[in-house]
């Protein structure tokens, strides 16, 4: 005997509740195996949850597509910013520019290493760190950095920072739609369970066990067999 499953995913949400009106529609009132009460909420539900679902689809679809580019621009980031600390470290073990004068960049005159950039978070402090060092040094009558210069490194961050801050507010939007999405699922679920239940209760009297399945499938409840089952 096949088992009834109610839906698992939105999209599955939104087509059993379609399914369900689509029928509805097609025959008279005194032939519905549905309550006009409950194709009622059916229809305002499923306006709301499939514009939720929709929107949801939409931010996470942007997010996806701008993290593409993101990652391209971290990428370039990480490279100047770490370029550039590579080149002040030669600079100064070859005195061409005072060792302490490291402190400037928050980099330990003694240390030749360069910092973790691994994290966003590390890539966005050191980067304001190398730009305000460069210039505080070169104020002071110090020798630019070249290859790569300060202004070339600043425009790669000024493009990462404002990548970040854009991957941000659209996580942030994804996360959002996801929460409303999420907060009404139960409802949805509810109302769908209800409305099966009617449905089959409706047709339980059927002996053709197999008519009463298939009128039940025309509402759209969805049945599936378990291992070892024949299906005709």
């Amino acid at each position: 005997m096949p088992y009834r499953r109610l839906p698992n995913t939105d999209q599955a949400r939104i087509r059993a509740m379609e399914k369900l009106l689509e029928k509805v529609g097609m025959i008279s009132v005194s032939e519905m195996a549905v309550s006009l009460n409950t194709i009622s909420k059916i229809r305002g539900l499923l306006n709301r949850f499939r514009r939720l679902s929709e929107y949801y689809k939409d931010c996470f679809d942007n997010q996806s597509k701008a993290s593409r580019k993101h990652q391209e621009n971290t990428k370039l980031a990480r490279l100047y910013i770490s370029h550039f600390i590579q080149v002040l470290n030669l600079a100064a073990l070859r005195m061409e520019i005072k060792p302490a004068q490291k402190n400037y960049y928050g980099l330990q005159p003694n240390v030749h290493n360069v910092p973790d950039l691994i994290s966003e978070t590390a890539l966005m402090e050191w980067g304001e760190k190398i730009i305000v060092g460069e210039m505080k040094r070169t104020s002071e009558g110090g020798i630019p950095i070249y290859n790569p210069t300060i202004a070339k490194v600043k425009v790669r961050y000024d493009i990462f920072v404002e990548s970040n801050e854009r991957q941000k507010n659209l996580q942030r939007l994804t996360a959002e739609s996801l929460e409303d999405v999420t907060l009404m699922r139960p409802q949805v679920d509810e109302l769908i369970l209800d409305a099966w239940n009617q449905i089959e209760d409706y047709f339980k009297d059927m002996p053709d066990v197999d008519k009463r399945l298939d009128l039940c499938r025309e509402y759209g409840i969805v049945y599936y067999y378990r291992a070892g089952e024949k299906k005709d």
